[in-house]
């Protein structure tokens, strides 16, 4: 693997390498020895970005929330000297999405919320600050998570945007945050926190992470150009697809379960996008395309990411060393002019199925 450079995530001072560690299987496949190990060996290869959540681990239920950033505080605590060098980016959860051990279910993410959360968070993770606190998805009627349109029917009142980000103003006055972002937002949000943000005064987002990946490029509809025109970086997630661009299900019948990964695991992950008939379908092709020019699956999912003019940092979630060093030794894949011209053929046949 090539040396991994450092880029700036938008207008803040937080420079992060284009390859992050994400880390929502800690604390549920991934017990506490085992994160370690994958942390230990991720800065040792020259990582220096962690994300996580307060919500994490994944699949979430009420016995694990929290894990992660336990498990990720543990190991800071273990390792003397060691936060100050890295950038330890973390998430609030947005309004309840059916759990009710996330502030008793409460259908709004108010300034209270923000700070007492940013303050657990702080706990659990035994740092004096995050680097990049980021709301976990909107505080307000949109379609996400594999929702399509929106339903103005289903409006209802919550915090502004205003509001929120005075919340985050004075997390960062206190020392608490160092630069504040994003996550699963639509282009108007971004748009519309930006804006509030230069004419209040109030912290700018620097990032939003949302899904990018082969099978899911709704991005490239027209939240890139919002990025691009506003300075804010993008952290690019799931860009394998829950595994399916890794060509691990290709022959493998999900619904029937199994011990493979997240998809076959869990029966609320084969209920998830990435796990759809026409998902699975469109990656069993672009897993072909890979092989077809000599490339793993992974190798050519993970560099249209890493090539990519609109993601700063791409997100990659692992469950062992193996999985690790082959996510890091596809920094540097490059992908041919005519490649990316048969990805695209492959797009206008199967439109973003895990949207």
């Amino acid at each position: 693997m090539n040396q991994l450079p450092l880029v700036s995530l938008g207008r803040s001072a937080l420079r992060v390498t284009p390859i992050c560690l994400g880390t929502m299987t800690f604390g549920e496949q991934v017990d506490e020895p085992t994160a370690f190990a994958l942390m230990d060996h991720a800065v040792a290869r020259g990582v220096n970005f962690i994300d996580t959540a307060e919500m994490y681990s994944v699949p979430t239920r009420r016995e694990t929330f929290g894990a992660t950033e336990r498990i990720i505080g543990n190991w800071f605590a273990a390792r003397p000297g060691l936060r100050d060098k890295l950038v330890l980016a973390t998430k609030v959860a947005g309004p309840s999405r059916n759990m009710d051990w996330v502030r008793n279910g409460a259908a709004d993410l108010s300034p209270a919320d923000i700070r007492s959360a940013c303050d657990d968070s702080l706990k659990r993770l035994q740092t004096d600050v995050i680097d990049l606190y980021q709301i976990h998805w909107p505080n307000r009627n949109v379609p996400m998570f594999g929702g399509i349109y929106f339903d103005p029917a289903k409006e209802t009142v919550n915090t502004s945007v205003h509001d929120q980000l005075d919340a985050f103003a004075g997390l960062v006055k206190a020392g608490k945050v160092r630069a504040i972002g994003l996550s699963n937002e639509t282009p108007w949000g971004v748009a519309e926190f930006v804006h509030l943000a230069d004419q209040h005064g109030l912290p700018r987002v620097a990032t939003v992470q949302n899904p990018y990946a082969l099978v899911n490029r709704t991005l490239d509809a027209g939240l890139d150009e919002v990025m691009f025109r506003h300075e804010v970086s993008l952290l690019a997630y799931s860009p394998l697809g829950f595994g399916s661009l890794t060509g691990k299900y290709d022959a493998l019948d999900i619904a029937a379960g199994g011990p493979t990964g997240r998809l076959s695991l869990f029966d609320s992950m084969r209920k998830q996008r990435w796990a759809r008939a026409d998902t699975l379908t469109a990656a069993l092709k672009y897993n072909a395309l890979a092989s077809d020019h000599g490339l793993t699956p992974t190798q050519m999912a993970l560099a249209f990411c890493y090539t990519n003019w609109r993601v700063a940092s791409t997100i990659i979630g692992v469950t062992t060393k193996a999985q690790l060093d082959e996510d890091l030794d596809a920094w540097g894949t490059a992908l041919s002019p005519e490649l990316l011209a048969a990805i695209d053929s492959i797009r206008w046949a199967h439109r973003d199925p895990a949207q």
